[in-house]
């Protein structure tokens, strides 16, 4: 099935979130989204420890391994696809993590304001020099 979107927020390509561990509702690696994504796992996220461990207290353990759903269980520092509404439960908790824009899924503004994922940004800028300065 095609993805509804195939965007990042900032209008460009939606590029990998993960490829190890592989994500993505499709487990393509992308956040990629479609119809049957009822939880619309959008945000490409860099696993935190205070986030992974709202999430768990929020019911969402990200750290245990499923194995029975390819799930390896997550890392600090591991990227993921996270269900948009519950990155926006950790982020108004004041424990986000840090998120890619360029691979967060224009989806998932529906759920999470832009200015929300833009304090979160964790992508390198496209001129390289800025960190020079």
């Amino acid at each position: 099935m095609e993805p509804i979107s195939q965007l990042n927020v900032l209008h460009g390509p939606l590029d990998v979130c993960s490829l190890e561990p592989l994500t993505g509702f499709y487990r393509d690696g992308f956040c990629n989204t479609g119809p049957e994504d009822l939880g619309s796992h959008t945000v490409c996220a860099v696993v935190t420890v205070p986030f992974l461990d709202h999430q768990k207290l929020i019911g969402n353990d990200l750290s245990t391994p499923m194995p029975q759903y390819g799930f390896p269980g997550l890392q600090p520092g591991d990227r993921w696809g996270v269900c948009a509404g519950r990155w926006m439960q950790s982020y108004e908790a004041g424990v986000p993590s840090p998120v890619v824009l360029r691979a967060t899924n224009e989806v998932a503004l529906a759920y999470v304001p832009l200015e929300a994922l833009e304090a979160c940004a964790a992508d390198a800028p496209d001129d390289l020099g800025e960190l020079l300065d």
